[in-house]
This record gives structure tokens, C-alpha cells and sequence, in this order.
């Protein structure tokens, strides 16, 4: 069930909306929302995480089953039902989860004949954004229609983007298709920020790519770099968040500091 907050609240408060999306698997993606949200929640925040990944990942990392819930986002999408009795509370304060089920997979092709098919996502969230402080959409990694539903209900994209040779093309195309949205579909969204993860610093491959991505995109990129770290690894299979799982790690100061990174560039463009 949703929280209930205070009028004043409820009247002056509108959530920031920040997708975190990229087309390739294994980009630290689902983690990065998750955790990202921990570290919002913990500073004060409001903050609502929708799973839009069919693979439930954030679902189950925050210690939801996916396969016994009653019912998740799909209910929400495809059959009118309202969020508010969907939404779980997680185990920490200030942080709910409007949940993901595999049915979501075939989401795509229940809306594919209704109006407006691209908006659904935004016009749910219209109906509650109030009552947060931030929204944190955790997209699939496709550019199918959920995703392009996440994009357009967003103000903001977060990449996450793996310290590898091929994520340098990869970021080049997805960052085409966001301008080819916010220029037929979507035109308040804005590239918050590239998110280095799985950062070895023993790799130097992990340095240049690092050096690429900042020298490319000056000012587009997060000074919090994700490390690869067995403690973020370990988390999800706890149902925890790092910041509850092992937050003295090296994963956990990065997460805190975008975070605090996150509230900075929104508060900014508010």
C-alpha cells in the first residue's frame, strides 16, 4: 500500500522522473536504479522505483518475488488497475516499488492498439507523481515500446554504461534514438548523465574508456564511478540494497555519491 503523506506535501512536492536505460544487458543497469534510489530515499527523499523490465530484476533485488505477487506494472499497463494498491513498501523508509512480473513481456503487444500507446506509462505516473520526490524507472534493456513508454514519461536519463570496448558505440546509438524521441514524441527529456560501472581499476582498459567517455562527452558524465565489487554482486540475493547489505563498501560510496549528485543537477533545473 502507498503512504500516506501530508497535505502540504502532497500539494507543493512533484517528483523529478529519471529513467535509467540502456539497450545492451549487463550494463549494471537494474543495479544502478536500485541502488541509486536506496541513496535518494536515505537522504531524505521520497522516492517511487517502477521495474519496466520484464526480468523483474529490481523486483527481486529489493526481496520481491515476482511469480507470488497478485499483481505488478502489467496489471497497472494493461488492464486499468490504479497503482496505489500495487505499490510495495521496501524495508526502507521513504522508498516504495511499484513491482515488475514476467507478464510484463507481453505487455508490448496488449498496447500495441491503444491510443496513445506510447504515453501510458507517463499518464500513470501523472496520478502519483505527487506523492514523491523522485521516480526512478528501471527500463528494459531493448528500445522496444516499454522503453520508449519510459522515455517519454521521463524529465531525465541516467546511461549506465560498462567499462568496455563496445559500450562507446553502443552509447553513440542509443544517444541518437533519445533525440530521435524528444524530437517527435518527448521533447522535455534531457540526458542527465553517463554512469561508469563495473569500473576495474586494474584493468586499463576500464582507465581509457573512462578518459574516452569524458573526453566525448564533456560534462555529460557522472563524476561517481561504479567499481566492480562483490558486495554489489552479493546484494541482490539477499534482497537488499547496498546501502543495507554492506554500506561501507566501495560500492556503496559511489551510489551515495551520485546520488548526491542526482539531487544536485535536479534541484538545479527545477
Amino acid at each position: 500500500m502507498a503512504r500516506i503523506y501530508s497535505l502540504h506535501f502532497s500539494l507543493f512536492s512533484m517528483a523529478r522522473i529519471i529513467s535509467f536505460i540502456n539497450q545492451k544487458g549487463g550494463t549494471g543497469k537494474s543495479t544502478s536504479a536500485v541502488n541509486t534510489a536506496a541513496y535518494l530515499a536515505h537522504r531524505g527523499k521520497y522516492v517511487l522505483l517502477i521495474d519496466l523490465d520484464p526480468q523483474a530484476n529490481a523486483t527481486s533485488g529489493l526481496g520481491f518475488a515476482p511469480q507470488k505477487l497478485d499483481k505488478s506494472l502489467y496489471d497497472v499497463l494493461t488492464q486499468g488497475d490504479l497503482p496505489d494498491g500495487i505499490i510495495q513498501r521496501t524495508q526502507l523508509t521513504g522508498y516504495d516499488l511499484l513491482p515488475s512480473s514476467y507478464d510484463l513481456a507481453g505487455a508490448s503487444i496488449e498496447l500495441v492498439n491503444v491510443p496513445r500507446r506510447e504515453f501510458v506509462l507517463a499518464d500513470i505516473i501523472r496520478k502519483i507523481r505527487h506523492n514523491y520526490d523522485y521516480v526512478i524507472i528501471d527500463s528494459p534493456p531493448s528500445l522496444g515500446l516499454l522503453t520508449v513508454n519510459g522515455l517519454v514519461a521521463s524529465e531525465y536519463v541516467v546511461i549506465p554504461v560498462q567499462c568496455e570496448y563496445y559500450a562507446l558505440e553502443g552509447l553513440g546509438q542509443l544517444l541518437n534514438t533519445i533525440e530521435m524521441i524528444k524530437a517527435n514524441i518527448a521533447q522535455n527529456i534531457q540526458v542527465l548523465g553517463v554512469l561508469l560501472t563495473m569500473f576495474d581499476r586494474r584493468n586499463r582498459l576500464s582507465w581509457e574508456v573512462e578518459k574516452e567517455l569524458r573526453r566525448n562527452y564533456p560534462g555529460r558524465v557522472f563524476e561517481a564511478v561504479v567499481p566492480r565489487n562483490i558486495s554489489l554482486a552479493e546484494a541482490p540475493s539477499f534482497g537488499k540494497t547496498i546501502l543495507e547489505h554492506d554500506p561501507l563498501s566501495r560500492g556503496a560510496t559511489a551510489y551515495r555519491l551520485l546520488a548526491d549528485e542526482i539531487i544536485q543537477l535536479t534541484t538545479h533545473t527545477a
